[in-house]
């Protein structure tokens, strides 16, 4: 009973003691009447008097809402706020703190990008005050209005960088200012250098570079060192050559090391602006100097030579020797297992060229991962050094180690690149099919964003195998790559990155052109329609019907396209589903995108104008923005039963219609249709961009319907052939005699009578492969009917549409006046 007590006695002191502090922080939240008067400000002002009554009197955080406002007054009233604004805001800055000169930094940079003042007025009213506070003496607000000054230095004219901004910089560069005062110097000159003609940049820059390279701090050379390049860019090849080249190289052997490091990335950015002659007697021996010094012991710098591999590779290519290529590539492949137990295998001991030995390092601080990460980001451009010739014996071996690094990064960087290499070694592709699968198969959905982009491009590298057109054996060789393509997609459909699974989704697309028609119909298409039903995200199911529509487009077999379309139509514009109805719209667009129109008169037009009698409103909402497009399907005479469905239906819209929105949405549906004129087959004289893509569209099916027929009648022949070989083998010949045996006869009876059941086998087969896009050959409808009527397969879209209304598989909402068989004979 006495804990009990303690315990409640506890709680109350507790309880007390919160709400006294809420009293006490409420009381600090409460302004005096003193401090909103302060805060008050007459609300007859206008904007500008605003402006300048609280840079003048007003709090710090209303000073700061001024100049954050500032290039919005700017632009309401330019000549006031330029004449009293402005002002007012310099006078402001100079005794501001921190928060204040950020903010108007940020201020005075989008006014200049956006063009609210002209540059005259511009350097003016704002230049002086950022060359001013450019010299603060917080480095921190120094280095941030020095920011500013660099990016409006792109935006200035040339002649007022050259009468305000040359002669502070050369100012800032003499010996006598801070070291701060010369870095500033460095940038601002790195900047301008590109600016002026070499004359120029020879009179009045020139000397100061050559002063700062040899500057007392090791930092400003360093600073100096990096702008070289933008210097060289300015002067020109001779020049370059007498004056930057020597100055270069010396701070490339300078002692202090990010001076070296300075040098290494110059060294690298001026390849392009030297001539092969300049490259070879004096970039080479530098470049070998770098790589040798890293390799004797400095690792230091081995990151830094690792990121520029491929540049100073790709860049000096023509100028390196044989043998200078050879110890090339051997470092790079060092660098690629650099830190690993596994060793590279090194060249024969009688080799002529020196072999380079990197020593072990102790991984301490990721220098190593930071190596090997660097050669995979390289990787593409040594290829390319090296040719695809020789991927098979001088690289795959470390790039398959990059594909199983232990490292994320490693793996995430050559995932990126991936594609590229797929690109350039040529015939020698299959050899990555291992490792594309090991890559695909990851759990780390970071290797899995860098790869899944490209899967496109790399399927169809592999399946054309350095040639120019895919091959079926290819086709057949790809079968291994997809228990890796569905890892991938279950992988990333149980993640909450949405747009990486409609990504990957998306890139199936080139399915038809990398694997065979029967593997994608087994493997792929299960798949999608499962994503098309289950998955949450729109764009995931957007991206799953598009992939979809684009096998069905391809299907080799006429029955596996006709079973995929009934099944669309079944499962999402009978669905019990509004949802799925509604996406049965988002469908139909597609189709029209990808398909003729004739492949959609003959299979979605009635289905789609079936949702008109909707019980969702959001559903019959949808439909009328789709109506106009039907209506440019339609050609009369001949689609005239189309064209009364479709008037049928926007009258009983309008007429019976009772939501608001649906109303207003159907109105603006009929102002389109009255401006969408009908097509006459009879009146057409020319043809436009539009009508020439949907002829090549419908060749394409008509093309594939041929090639399947074609496929067909071999195959019936060989058939043919090979019975009429087996019964003649098995023949046994008999003596002479000089009437011909009855059982020769009687064998050749057979043979015929087996050989025309055959014939009959295969044209009732032919008959039941239904084809919906099969709109140019007569008396199909028959023989669909006939099919449909006697087997028990797949549905068709006769049965689809001709189903009874009690049935649980028909079409609950469509109209009594659309009958598809007289639609259908009309059209053919």
């Amino acid at each position: 009973m006495d804990t009990d007590g303690f315990l409640e006695d506890d709680i109350q002191e507790l309880q007390l003691e919160r709400s006294i502090a809420s009293i006490a922080l409420n009381a600090s939240r409460l302004k005096s009447n003193e401090e909103l008067e302060k805060l008050t400000v007459n609300e007859n002002l206008s904007d500008i008097e605003r402006a300048v009554y609280l840079l003048s009197s007003g709090q710090d955080v209303q000073r700061l809402s001024v100049i954050t406002n500032l290039p919005h007054l700017l632009k309401e009233n330019n000549y006031d706020c330029l004449r009293r604004v402005v002002p007012k805001v310099r006078e402001v800055l100079h005794v501001a703190q921190s928060e204040m000169q950020l903010a108007a930094s940020s201020a005075f940079l989008e006014i200049l990008e956006k063009d609210l003042v002209p540059p005259q007025n511009y350097t003016q009213s704002f230049l002086p005050t950022i060359l001013k506070l450019a010299e603060n003496r917080d480095p921190e607000l120094a280095m941030t209005w020095l920011d500013t000054l660099i990016d409006v230095l792109d935006l200035l004219p040339k002649d007022v960088i050259k009468r305000d901004v040359l002669n502070l910089a050369v100012s800032k560069g003499q010996l006598s200012q801070s070291m701060q005062s010369r870095l500033a110097c460095c940038r601002i000159i790195g900047k301008i250098a590109t600016k002026f003609e070499p004359f120029v940049i020879r009179k009045e820059i020139l000397p100061l570079v050559q002063s700062l390279c040899q500057d007392i701090e090791f930092e400003v050379r360093a600073s100096m060192c990096r702008q070289l390049g933008a210097v060289a860019k300015g002067l020109g090849l001779e020049e370059t050559k007498s004056a930057i080249l020597p100055e270069l190289v010396e701070l490339a052997n300078d002692e202090e090391l990010p001076v070296r490091l300075a040098g290494i990335d110059t060294v690298v950015e001026i390849i392009q602006y030297l001539d092969s002659e300049t490259r070879k007697s004096t970039l080479v021996p530098l470049v070998c100097k770098f790589c040798e010094q890293a390799v004797e012991g400095e690792e230091i710098t081995l990151p830094v030579i690792a990121k520029h591999v491929g540049q100073i590779c790709h860049g000096l290519e023509d100028n390196f020797s044989d043998e200078e290529k050879l110890w090339l590539l051997e470092f790079f492949r060092q660098l690629c297992k650099l830190g690993l137990a596994e060793k590279v295998t090194k060249p024969e001991q009688n080799s002529t060229s020196k072999v380079p030995v990197i020593p072990e390092i102790l991984d301490t601080d990721g220098r190593c991962v930071e190596c090997r990460k660097h050669a995979a980001f390289n990787f593409p451009a040594i290829v390319l050094f090296c040719s695809s010739k020789s991927f098979r014996t001088e690289l795959y071996p470390v790039f398959s180690s990059l594909c199983h690094d232990p490292n994320i990064l490693v793996r995430k960087t050559v995932s990126s690149g991936f594609h590229e290499v797929c690109k350039m070694v040529g015939n020698t592709v299959h050899l990555l099919h291992q490792d594309l699968i090991s890559l695909l198969k990851e759990d780390n959905m970071e290797i899995l964003r860098a790869i899944v982009p490209n899967v496109s491009d790399i399927l169809q590298q592999f399946v054309k195998g350095g040639g120019d057109t895919p091959s079926e054996s290819k086709m057949n060789s790809m079968g291994d790559l997809i228990p890796a393509l569905l890892s991938c997609d279950a992988t990333i459909s149980v993640t909450n990155d949405w747009r990486l699974h409609a990504q990957l989704l998306s890139g199936w697309e080139c399915l038809p052109k990398c694997f065979l028609s029967q593997h994608i119909y087994d493997k792929f298409v299960p798949l999608l329609f499962r994503r098309l039903k289950t998955a949450r995200p729109l764009p995931v199911k957007l991206a799953a019907a598009q992939t979809l529509l684009v096998i069905i487009r391809y299907n080799r077999k006429s029955e596996q396209r006709q079973e995929m379309i009934c099944r669309i139509i079944e499962e999402y514009c009978h669905s019990k589903s509004c949802h799925n109805r509604s996406l049965f719209i988002d469908i139909s667009r597609m189709v029209l995108q990808l398909y003729s129109k004739a492949f959609f008169k003959d299979n979605f037009f009635e289905f789609l104008l079936s949702l008109s009698t909707d019980q969702v409103p959001n559903v019959r909402y949808r439909l009328c923005s789709v109506l106009p497009s039907l209506k440019t399907l339609i050609r009369l005479p001949g689609d005239r039963t189309l064209l009364q469905q479709l008037e049928s239906c926007v009258r009983r819209l309008l007429i019976n219609e009772r939501d608001r929105d649906v109303t207003s949405a159907i109105k603006q549906a009929v102002d389109d249709l009255d401006r969408t004129t009908v097509q006459m087959d009879s009146l057409r004289k020319q043809y436009y961009e539009e009508d020439l893509i949907d002829q090549k569209r419908q060749e394409e099916e008509e093309l594939l319907i041929d090639m399947e027929e074609k496929e067909l009648k071999e195959e019936k022949e060989k058939e043919k052939g090979k019975k009429k070989k087996e019964a003649g083998v098995s023949k046994i010949p008999a003596p002479r005699r000089t009437k011909p045996p009855a059982a020769t006869k009687r064998t050749t009876a057979v043979t015929l009578d087996q050989s025309s059941i055959s014939d009959k086998l295969s044209s009732h087969k032919d008959s039941n492969q239904l084809l919906s896009d099969k709109h140019t050959k007569s008396g199909s409808t028959d023989s669909v009917t006939k099919t449909s009527n006697k087997s028990q397969g797949p549905k068709t879209l006769r049965s689809l549409r001709n189903a009874p209304q009690n049935s649980p598989k028909a079409i609950n909402r469509i109209s009594p006046g659309i009958s598809s068989a007289g639609s259908s004979s009309s059209r053919r």
